[in-house]
């Protein structure tokens, strides 16, 4: 709840900021000469962006279920879904947070954690990662995933993400507006030129914001790296599991999920990807940056 009402305040604050340079820069008598309410823009700009990111976080287990196919373990079946709930519990009570869901999904060597509540969170870990793995790498990762729902990733990501929207859509609008009226000289109202600019920079903000929610989830891979480490008491087991991982084909997640998996190499550009270099995270556990 603190970190929800810290990332709220502070997008109050920069929304406010900005009010501000607006009204002494004059762009807001500029905007309201037609009718536009810069704070009203405001406020329909952040009910847009945080709509979407909001819902997907609360959304976010049934669809992570549906989309992987993960089966929730409800009674163990084996010996490796006994020992999975029993390391999940070992490591919820390490990392103060309540006992969550533990899922298995059929796939190559991933794992993800989601959901909007740290208490309530679901983890869940692919076939192929515990063929692949020793059980310490496995633990390791399972350690890394805890490390996010502890951490409260999940929903600092949807709030950075509704951050991000809500100017994406403000400054889209706020450009589109004086293009509308300097290039294509539209007097009243609205013409096709704001329209078409606001399809554009949002298109072109839209990428920019991509790689600022980008930059942070690289950012908290390393925590959750760190956390990790804390919970079994030396970084050497995610280092293995990395250096196991840096060798094998990631499993692909939706792009939904890919933020909160244990690996990813599918990005083109490395400012768009969700995960640092697995060399770079090695570097860091043994302290070598």
């Amino acid at each position: 709840m603190k970190r929800i009402v810290l990332f709220l305040l502070t997008n109050l604050a920069v929304m406010v900021v900005i009010s501000i340079v607006i009204r002494v820069l004059g762009l807001d008598r500029a905007l309201a000469q037609d009718g536009i309410d810069v704070g009203a823009l405001l406020a329909f700009s952040a009910v847009v962006g945080f709509t979407g990111a909001i819902i997907s976080l609360l959304m976010s287990k049934p669809i992570a279920k549906w989309s992987t196919g993960a089966t929730v373990i409800e009674s163990p079946r084996n010996e490796t879904e006994s020992w999975l709930i029993a390391t999940v519990r070992k490591l919820a009570e390490k990392a103060s947070v309540g006992m969550r869901e533990v899922a298995v999904y059929e796939g190559e060597p991933n794992a993800f954690a989601t959901g909007a509540f740290r208490n309530s969170a679901l983890v869940a870990v692919s076939t192929g990662l515990l063929t692949a793995m020793s059980r310490d790498e496995v633990e390791a990762v399972l350690g890394h995933e805890m490390a996010h729902v502890a951490n409260g990733d999940m929903v600092t990501l949807a709030l950075i993400q509704g951050v991000v929207n809500t100017f994406v859509v403000f400054l889209a609008r706020v450009v589109a507006f004086f293009v509308d009226r300097i290039v294509f000289r539209t007097e009243r109202g609205n013409g096709p030129g704001y329209f078409i600019t606001v399809i554009v920079c949002q298109l072109l903000f839209g990428v920019l914001a991509a790689m600022i929610v980008a930059w942070f989830s690289r950012r908290r891979e390393f925590r959750a790296d760190a956390g990790s480490a804390r919970y079994l008491g030396s970084p050497q087991p995610m280092v293995r599991a990395l250096a196991h991982l840096g060798g094998l084909p990631p499993g692909e997640l939706p792009k939904s999920l890919n933020g909160f998996g244990i690996t990813d190499r599918s990005a083109v550009m490395a400012m768009f990807a969700t995960h640092p270099p697995i060399e770079a995270r090695i570097a860091a556990l043994q302290g070598r940056t």
